[in-house]
């Protein structure tokens, strides 16, 4: 353990659900974020091998999958985060397999952490209407019609659900994850 790091998240699992186009930010930092607190990250995605972020304005580094949707299971993780970028959230939307791993996160009454254009597989997933959520503020519409109560804020909360905005946002949103996770969702 460095001095930058401890053990808070020890013995947490998390899931990171994502394909190529995703905002490279808002996959690695949480994920960095969370294994310095001590927690296990996976990586899912639809394919092995690896996938290539989005880096605001042009495609960015390759991160590892670790696990496949084929390999993974909800039950497996104590919590599921979502990040965004337009592409990413906008494939996994289409993918069965992609949504039912979303789906069996809520229903099983686990966190999950959506960030940015992430809410558009939770819409999928049925899992918002009524719900009160942020996101990129080009999605407010389609939150709207699908139920939800969408504010402009920086991190919401609303039961075992947290979503946030941006890139600028990634802090507050790390940060609530901790507490929920600490405090046993």
């Amino acid at each position: 353990m460095s001095i930058f790091s401890s053990d808070k998240l020890k013995g947490k699992r998390i899931a990171i659900l994502a394909t190529d186009g995703f905002e490279q930010s808002e996959l690695l930092k949480p994920q960095k974020f969370l294994k310095q607190e001590g927690a296990t990250v996976d990586v899912v995605s639809l394919k092995s091998g690896s996938i290539k972020g989005w880096d605001q304005k042009d495609w960015g580094d390759k991160v590892d999958v670790d696990k496949t949707l084929d390999d993974a299971k909800a039950s497996d993780y104590d919590a599921l985060v979502l990040p965004g970028g337009q592409m990413n959230p906008d494939v996994l939307r289409t993918e069965p397999k992609a949504v039912n791993f979303v789906r069996d996160f809520v229903n099983a009454g686990k966190l999950v952490a959506a960030v940015c254009h992430g809410p558009w597989t939770l819409i999928e997933a049925d899992a918002v209407r009524g719900k009160h959520l942020t996101s990129w503020p080009s999605l407010q519409t389609d939150l709207r019609n699908a139920g939800a109560h969408w504010q402009d804020a920086e991190v919401v909360v609303d039961g075992n659900l947290i979503t946030s905005r941006k890139p600028e946002d990634l802090d507050a949103f790390n940060q609530k994850i901790e507490e929920k996770l600490l405090a046993g969702s």
